[in-house]
This record gives C-alpha cells, structure tokens and sequence, in this order.
C-alpha cells in the first residue's frame, strides 16, 4: 500500500514512516503543504495522512483543494489541537478522519487500515445540485454564484435534501433527521420549511429543484 505523509517535523514524520514501512508500506514524505497538494495531485495514493499546522499551506487549505480537484484520496489529518470545533473543521472540508498527537503508532495504523476498506469513494465537500451549491465548512449556500441567506433551519433541511439528492425521502425522515427527539409538533413543519427553502432557492431563479412527489415525500433535483 502506498501512503503520502504530509508532516514537517522530521522526527515525527520520520516515525511514521520507519512503523509504516515495517508493515509493508510504500511511504512518501512531504514537508510543507504546498508540496503535500503537488504529491497528492500528480501521484496515486491509497491513503493520506495530513498534518494541519504546515508551512506553505495548512492541512485544511490542502484538503480543501483536493477535494475541489475532486481528488478522493482518504486523509487521515493529525492535529495536536484536539477541540471539536477543530475537529469538526476538518471533517467538514473533507477529511475522513481525525487523530490527535500524541498518539499512538498502532492506532494510527489501525485508523490507515479501516480508510483502506472505504476506499476512495466520491466525497465531495462542497455539496451541489445543478446551480446549487451548499459548503458545509461555513454554512454558505449559492446558486450561480449569488449567496443565499437561509436561517438554521432551513438550512439543515437543504442539507439533508442535497445529501440525498435524486432520491425522495419522507416528511419523516427529514424530521428525524433535523428535529429533535423531544419535537411533539406536526410532521407537516416540514412542508413549511420547504415552502420556505423554495422562495429562497428556486423561486427568485426561474427553477423547481425541490419536487413533491405526491404520497411519498420531497426530491431535490439538479436545476429544473
């Protein structure tokens, strides 16, 4: 298995690789961000791992643009920072997961090899349907280019349709996907907040994205 290393501390990364390669590894250093995008753009991996604090480019900026260049390669990020906004951060820009240093060289190792069975499926980080596009790293949404102001909301609505995209699901799937347990309201909220979701979203552009499939539930569409 062939692995890129994007660590610039030596001894650090130098670890990683002696463990790695005692396994059967292919292991690649790189040690700045710049040349980490260049590695992983230009070679195949099978897996990543990504520091976050990196000179030239940070690990976020890094994933960020792979997944812009629709490179899916799985990426481990490292971080010594270990709050779960950061955390959060790094998942939502593309990340497939997350470790905390210090750590130990055997869950590292475990964590490579569970990436492994995913494999390098199609994860795009910045969701879109047509026109539309949602980018869960800063809760912006746009459609041709023009942002568009949804409240929390209606915003988490939008995200469960566009993770869904092409396939109808029920008023009461979304509910138990946005609202919470203890909700005693109506399922039929949820037509109201796709009343709301089409005036901001279709409505001002000329389009129909969010079709009700009458008896089944809501299908969000590419431009329509």
């Amino acid at each position: 298995m062939r692995v890129l290393v994007v660590e610039d501390d030596v001894r650090a990364a130098e670890t990683v690789r002696r463990m790695l390669v005692s396994d059967g590894w292919s292991v690649v250093i790189a040690r700045d961000g710049a040349d980490g995008l260049w590695q992983a753009t230009e070679n195949e991996f099978d897996v990543m791992v990504l520091d976050i604090m990196l000179p030239e480019m940070n690990g976020y900026q890094v994933i960020k643009a792979l997944r812009a260049r629709e490179i899916w390669t799985p990426v481990l990020m490292l971080s010594a920072k270990d709050g779960e906004y950061d955390q959060a951060e790094a998942l939502d820009y593309g990340a497939d997961d997350y470790l905390v240093k210090p750590f130990s060289v055997v869950v590292l190792k475990a964590r490579l090899r569970a990436l492994l069975r995913r494999g390098g499926k199609e994860r795009p980080a910045v969701l879109s349907a047509g026109t539309l596009r949602l980018d869960p790293s800063d809760h912006g949404v746009t459609r041709d280019g023009e942002p568009i102001k949804l409240t929390p909301r209606e915003y988490s609505v939008l995200e469960f349709l566009m993770r869904n995209k092409g396939r109808v699901v029920t008023k009461t799937q979304i509910m138990q996907a946005i609202w919470d347990d203890n909700y005693g309201g109506d399922v039929n909220i949820v037509e109201v907040y796709v009343r709301y979701l089409r005036k901001r979203i279709d409505v001002p552009f000329g389009l129909e994205s969010i079709r009700t499939v009458r008896g089944s539930g809501y299908c969000l569409s590419d431009d329509q």
